[in-house]
């Protein structure tokens, strides 16, 4: 059973930073996506990163602002969250895809999720 633990969400003010992380309990990954869902919204995807090799994809509402980023020797993946807004609050989540080696955008493309990190970006 894959296991995916995220950290570093909180509360930060319009244009600031926050980076939250994703710890994952086996390296025999394909793919990690980050998804989130903001109140009285749909789950969204956000980005999504290839494990081996690294090719990245975002949707445009966080290109140039959000980076992707994974550590192969830690078994981590991290994002970069820059110039936040407050249509980015929503409750974030990472996941595991361990069948395809492109970057998917649908849920269940992904196997195994974490519990979900809050950020909220207040005005």
């Amino acid at each position: 059973q894959v296991q995916l633990v995220e950290s570093g969400g909180g509360l930060v003010q319009a244009g600031g930073s926050l980076r939250l992380s994703c710890a994952v309990s086996t390296d025999r990954l394909y793919t990690m996506g980050w998804f989130r869902q903001a109140p009285g919204k749909e789950r969204e995807f956000v980005t999504g990163i290839v494990w081996h090799g690294g090719s990245t994809y975002y949707v445009d509402s966080v290109k140039g602002r959000f980076t992707i980023s994974r550590d192969n020797e830690k078994n981590t993946v991290s994002l970069q969250m820059d110039r936040l807004k407050p249509e980015d609050t929503a409750v974030y989540y990472c996941a595991a895809d361990r069948t395809s080696g492109v970057v998917r955008v649908e849920e269940e493309a992904y196997s195994y999720w974490g519990q979900g990190t809050q950020v909220t970006v207040s005005s």
